[in-house]
């Protein structure tokens, strides 16, 4: 990993000290390898701008986004910035914080629908559907099955 000037290392700490419920509850999410194993950063600078939720592997950024964004002078601002992100080959996810408990697996959904996307990864074992192979539990079930004398 690249090693950050100090200057930017500081403002993304405190980025993450000063982080609001919607942020919390979107790291409590992403973290710790928990959508399969994609690794999310909070506050991962890219500058000029600080990434809310960055997944390197995907290219993929996630934004909580509160009430202040909905004013015209930060729509305008969020554009710019999304342009210069997409220009970086970074896509972007926006959700509104009010969103994020009401419409829990519409959010997760789309975040994993997205990562899918842009780095596959296979289900893990526990999401797939026991398929058995010909003639591996088949013996057994018979022993099973067959009357005792």
């Amino acid at each position: 990993m690249l090693k950050q000037a100090p200057k930017t290392t500081r403002l993304a700490r405190n980025l993450r000290d000063k982080e609001t419920w919607g942020e919390r509850l979107m790291w409590s999410w992403l973290r710790g390898g928990r959508f399969s194993g994609y690794k999310f950063r909070r506050q991962h600078p890219v500058l000029p701008y600080y990434l809310d939720f960055f997944c390197n592997e995907a290219m993929l950024n996630v934004e909580v986004d509160g009430s202040q964004h909905g004013l015209p002078k930060n729509r305008v601002a969020d554009a710019e910035r999304d342009a210069f992100l997409e220009a970086q080959g970074i896509k972007v996810l926006r959700f509104w914080s009010s969103r994020l408990r009401r419409e829990k697996e519409v959010v997760r959904d789309a975040i994993w629908r997205t990562l899918q996307e842009r780095a596959l990864h296979p289900l893990p074992d526990y999401c797939s559907p026991k398929v058995p192979v010909a003639g591996e539990n088949q013996s057994r079930d018979l022993v099973k099955r067959s009357p005792s004398p």
